[in-house]
């Protein structure tokens, strides 16, 4: 394989990432964190997820938060990003942005139908372990980051949950933007899946142009574009990167050396699955072909 082809690689990976990820689920991501910025009290954000409030607490309500989200790796990065700005503490924050691709009801549901029940389990308990080991190390390792974020904290006394009503229903429409697709989408073409995000998009504008004026939207919406210009080119990159890992590494050496339960195969496939990029339920199906390959 030349460099040419390397490259193209790379860039075919852009346009299918592009085509079928940016309109149905980075844009309503992207939104969303908007949103949560703009309408929802940092106070209150502060109080269940900032580093004032106990771990036994925070981290579980992190977690089970993540769950009702069928989001991949990409999308769930500017709704978390946009949680921990706000003020979460940074555990609960990279809890949430662990656990929402791997512990979402229909990636669960579509394990146990794939790989069988002891699967579903085992990614249960892996999500969780892992995600909280994950929140208290970086709890530690930022340690002097979140004493300040406790000082604000205690400075804390009344607060509301909302700055307005109107969020309610708007980050209802969003939610409904960004899972809609993606669950009734599952098996469809791409076309199908665009048109259940048109047909919510509407009564989503409508709700918008009712409900609030247009300086309310402008700041949104600057809240958003904040979110895209720091986090859309670091995906863009990673996912070129990923193209071209995937283009120049033979099938046949991975068959060879995924073969066996030993520690090397194991470190292995952790450091692929690492660098691969799969959508959410995907992956489910790609074990099942390894499997299927005898390469465990």
């Amino acid at each position: 394989m030349n460099l040419i082809d390397i490259i193209m690689a790379g860039i075919n990976s852009l346009i299918d990432y592009i085509a079928l990820h940016v309109i149905t689920c980075l844009i309503p991501a992207f939104l969303i964190t908007g949103a949560i910025n703009t309408f929802l009290s940092k106070d209150v954000v502060i109080r269940y997820l900032g580093s004032a409030r106990s771990k036994i607490i925070s981290f579980p309500l992190a977690a089970i938060t993540s769950i009702g989200l069928a989001v991949c790796s990409c999308t769930i990065i500017p709704i978390a990003s946009g949680l921990y700005k706000r003020g979460s503490s940074i555990g609960p924050a990279f809890i949430f942005l662990w656990t929402a691709p791997a512990l979402n009801i229909l990636a669960i549901t579509y394990t146990g139908s794939i790989l069988g029940l002891n699967f579903a389990i085992m990614r249960i308990i892996a999500a969780l372990s892992t995600s909280f080991l994950v929140g208290l190390i970086m709890v530690y390792v930022f340690r002097r980051e979140e004493s300040a974020r406790i000082s604000k904290t205690m400075e804390l006394k009344d607060y509301k949950i909302i700055k307005s009503k109107k969020f309610i229903g708007l980050i209802f429409l969003l939610i409904l933007l960004l899972l809609l697709p993606n669950y009734l989408g599952i098996g469809r073409p791409y076309s199908e899946k665009l048109l259940i995000f048109s047909i919510i998009l509407i009564p989503t504008i409508i709700y918008t142009k009712l409900f609030f004026n247009s300086e309310e939207i402008k700041i949104w919406l600057r809240e958003t574009l904040w979110f895209v210009r720091i986090i859309f080119p670091l995906l863009l990159i990673g996912v070129f990167i990923i193209g071209i890992i995937g283009a120049i590494l033979p099938e046949e050496w991975i068959k060879i050396a995924l073969g066996r339960n030993d520690l090397p195969s194991v470190l292995l496939a952790d450091i692929i699955g690492a660098l691969s990029y799969f959508s959410t339920m995907t992956e489910a199906s790609f074990v099942k072909m390894l499997l299927l390959l005898k390469c465990s």
